[in-house]
């Protein structure tokens, strides 16, 4: 069956997104076609104010809105400015933000190092990060990068770009999930809970 042009054509946009197949994409186009206009309205102008109203802070690449330098983490005087946790996407420094234990500053790279797709230091924001450790004022380095093979190569490699800068550098700790059973955990969450244990109080 030949859909018209216009549903193909956002078929095709919703299969460009992440997470997002043939089967869905389709039916979150018909979804729209049946809903009412001002749903596709809302929509339309929610898309069009996430390109136009959000932007990247100048120091720390998190989002914030448009035409600020600074986001809001940056611009509080209450945030340590000499502690730096390094994460990958936006989304990681929310998650953080939620806990309400972590009162430094961020730093985005917006991606981690991948060289089967090609991504390589200069393709994430590890460059800006150095500028801001030369600048002196920072004293640690927390790595938050995720516990994959490419955020574990990211960390290391910017582990290495920065030893000569007489930093401390942190990795957030890994392990066993709080209410989580042994039989269910595997090998290397295992291990790596094995490796840091701490001293029981």
């Amino acid at each position: 069956m030949l859909l018209p042009e216009p549903i193909q054509k956002l078929i095709n946009a919703f299969e460009r997104l992440p997470g997002i197949g043939p089967k869905s994409a389709s039916r979150l186009a018909f979804f729209l076609l049946r809903a009412e206009a001002s749903f596709s309205d809302d929509l339309a102008e929610a898309l069009t104010d996430l390109k136009n109203k959000v932007s990247f802070c100048e120091e720390c690449f998190n989002i914030t809105m448009a035409g600020r330098k600074l986001c809001e983490v940056c611009e509080s005087p209450e945030r340590d400015d000499d502690v730096i946790c390094i994460v990958e996407e936006a989304l990681d420094v929310l998650a953080l933000e939620r806990t309400g234990g972590y009162f430094g500053k961020y730093h985005v790279l917006h991606g981690v190092l991948s060289p089967i797709e090609g991504i390589g230091p200069e393709d994430i924001k590890i460059g800006p990060l150095v500028e801001r450790v030369k600048k002196g004022e920072i004293k640690e380095i927390i790595m938050a990068t995720n516990p994959s093979m490419e955020g574990d190569t990211t960390a290391l490699y910017i582990q290495q770009l920065l030893e000569p800068y007489n930093l401390r550098i942190t990795r957030l700790a890994r392990g066993l999930p709080v209410g989580g059973d042994l039989e269910y955990a595997d090998q290397n969450t295992l291990l790596r809970a094995l490796s840091g244990r701490q001293e029981m109080d």
